[in-house]
């Protein structure tokens, strides 16, 4: 298969979508050529069958619309079938575009916000991939749940790293988050806490953090290799996410051996798997294969 990408970022070293770079590495192990359409490119070493084709992040909606159907009718002969990466509205500019051209759509979308874009991509792809049933909260008979795509490989247990006594909690510093409740819990249990993201609820946390005199330490954004060392070495991942889906860094964590504690009673379970669950359900390796295949066959 030829595929073309859309995403937003192409970049190792961005603290929230770094991790795309290795989805991409991984479709190219198993595509004849890869073309990426992204808002902005940063660093990455891609591999020789891939090229990347950046829009501009900073200029204007109408000029972002001309530039992707510009070079999705230039590039049509580059790609068989389009993979878009959470962002409905590749599908609402271009989705007409390449229906004419006859190329194969898919949409891979985990957030729980049903809004009219994604009501217009989801009636434009031939298929929606998902996480999981709570991860796309629009009802279609086109929706595939995958599981999450965690590149086992490189998030993954180190035998030789000893762990501390600190807890961690990781994701966008933003309400639903929780960030409030770890750091409470921590208080009561009167252990450290380490606090990776970077979002508006900063400010508020740490108020919070004076206001208890609690021990927190906010990391910030941290890249991949940063963000695999943490889980490494912490005691323990503390989730109190309200988002009402499977949080991606619950498995992360998981994959690289941390215990999980979370108020999360869908997840509780997950307390007790080890890394081997998240290689055997939602690994990037099993993941690449699968959607390739579904989109062969929509």
């Amino acid at each position: 298969m030829k595929l073309l990408i859309c995403t937003q970022t192409v970049d190792s070293q961005d603290s929230h979508l770094g991790f795309f770079v290795r989805w991409i590495e991984e479709f190219a192990k198993h595509c004849e050529k890869v073309t990426v359409i992204c808002l902005r490119e940063g660093k990455h070493e891609l591999p020789a069958n891939v090229k990347v084709y950046e829009i501009g992040k900073a200029i204007g909606g109408m000029q972002k619309a001309v530039r992707l159907v510009s070079l999705v009718w230039r590039l049509r002969k580059e790609y068989d079938a389009v993979f878009v990466h959470m962002n409905p509205e590749y599908i609402v500019v271009a989705g007409v575009f390449w229906r004419l051209m006859h190329k194969r759509i898919a949409l891979w979308y985990t957030h729980k916000s049903v809004n009219l874009k994604l009501r217009i991509a989801t009636l434009l792809a031939h298929v929606v991939f998902t996480a999981s049933k709570e991860s796309f909260r629009l009802k279609s008979n086109k929706v595939k749940v995958m599981g999450h795509g965690i590149d086992t490989d490189f998030f993954s247990p180190d035998q030789t790293a000893a762990r501390g006594d600190w807890a961690l909690s990781v994701g966008r510093l933003m309400k639903s988050k929780r960030h409030d409740l770890a750091i409470r819990a921590t208080v009561q249990e009167d252990k450290e806490l380490r606090i990776i993201g970077d979002g508006p609820e900063q400010r508020h946390l740490e108020a919070l953090v004076h206001e208890l005199g609690a021990r927190v330490r906010f990391l910030g954004g941290l890249t991949q290799a940063q963000l695999r060392n943490e889980y490494r070495k912490a005691a323990y991942l503390i989730h109190t996410s309200e988002t009402g889906s499977l949080d991606k860094v619950v498995l992360e964590a998981l994959a690289c051996g941390m215990h999980i504690h979370t108020n999360d009673t869908a997840l509780k379970t997950l307390e007790n798997e080890s890394p081997e669950y998240v290689r055997e359900h939602h690994s990037l390796q099993r993941l690449v294969p699968a959607i390739l295949n579904a989109l062969q066959t929509v």
